[in-house]
């Protein structure tokens, strides 16, 4: 597997690519998939989160199919009332805030996510063997923020003020989304995935300080607990060029770096032997062949000096999730273009 291989330092048959959201609104299959079937309802039909996570690397050739799901299932399978509503993301009915509602917050048990473990297996038997299939989970802190929130925010603020203002209740609660977290990568692991991705989605929102005293030891146990898989272990965040270091330092095999900072200083800012994946500005692949090839070429370059200085490989994806506005065709295209440049 090419995306197996450059995460493990080894030579791969190709330079590999996958891309975020890849399974998504950019795909016209998967609109009419999903045209009478909500986001929550569709991450827990078995057979249909495998249709959805295979229509990409049909599609396209990817070298990883990623798991169609949501950051917010394992809470929802757990029994957190929340929905993901159209154009607004997860909301959640009954917010996180006091030491009450942390106490309440139930744990995750392996059976409540089933259709998510069935869909592994369906996927498994239909995904070329040379392809891997990724797993993931969201990171504590960012689930933690939508409990804390009830919904997206663009300040943070009650999630902000908990966190310094109590740290106690603060640790409470993410030593539970933790647990969740653990549990849900630990079923996809044991189903078969290749590699799991924790995204902390919105750890860019903080500094360094914060993240090192308040998230980092939370993320490290979680991705310390799924360690004796024996799988790359991939951690992501948006907006965090100043965290690289510190979000690589909490057990990540592959870090992922999004459009801000060009790969080869990324790999400047961790431990050499330690992957990284990124970094095309997701907009590129609306802008015309023209300009996809040269900041694919450019990319490219800074990978390869990146790995030069060290880095244990180059897995090519975007800084962030495909947008639904994205021509597929341009898509399918980048990734050609991937693979022969």
């Amino acid at each position: 597997m090419p995306l197996i291989a450059a995460a493990n330092g080894q030579d791969p048959a190709r330079r590999p690519v996958w891309f975020m959201r890849q399974a998504g609104r950019s795909l016209p299959e998967y609109r009419a998939i999903r045209a009478n079937c909500g986001m929550l309802e569709s991450c827990f039909d078995a057979e249909l989160v495998c249709e959805i996570t295979m229509q990409p690397v049909r599609r396209h050739d990817t070298d990883a199919a990623i798991l169609f799901s949501d950051i917010v299932v394992p809470l929802r399978a757990a029994g957190v009332d929340l929905d993901i509503v159209a154009g607004t993301g997860p909301v959640i009915a009954d917010p996180v805030r006091t030491a009450a509602d942390v106490a309440a917050l139930p744990r995750l048990e392996p059976e409540e996510v089933g259709a998510v473990t069935a869909a592994i297996g369906l996927i498994l038997d239909e995904l070329p063997a040379e392809k891997a299939l990724i797993g993931f989970a969201g990171a504590p802190f960012t689930l933690a923020s939508y409990l804390i929130e009830g919904g997206p925010s663009r300040t943070y603020e009650r999630t902000k003020t908990m966190m310094r203002a109590d740290p106690e209740l603060w640790n409470q609660l993410m030593g539970k989304i933790a647990d969740v977290t653990i549990a849900f990568l630990r079923a996809q692991l044991d189903a078969g995935v290749d590699a799991v991705q924790l995204f902390d989605s919105w750890a860019g929102t903080l500094s360094e300080a914060d993240y090192l005293t308040y998230v980092a030891p939370h993320s490290a146990r979680v991705l310390a607990e799924v360690a004796d898989y024996g799988v790359p272990r991939i951690h992501f965040g948006v907006g965090t060029g100043e965290l690289l270091s510190a979000m690589t330092d909490v057990g990540a095999d592959v870090i992922g770096v999004d459009w801000r900072v060009p790969l080869d200083v990324a790999a400047a800012r961790v431990k050499p032997g330690v992957a990284i994946q990124g970094n095309l500005d997701p907009t590129v692949l609306m802008a015309g062949d023209a300009v996809l090839e040269r900041e694919l070429r450019r990319i490219i370059g800074e990978g390869e000096r990146a790995v030069a200085a060290g880095a244990r490989g180059h897995i090519l994806n975007l800084g962030h999730g495909v947008m639904p506005g994205t021509d597929a065709d341009a898509i399918t295209r980048a990734v050609e273009l991937i693979h022969t440049l």
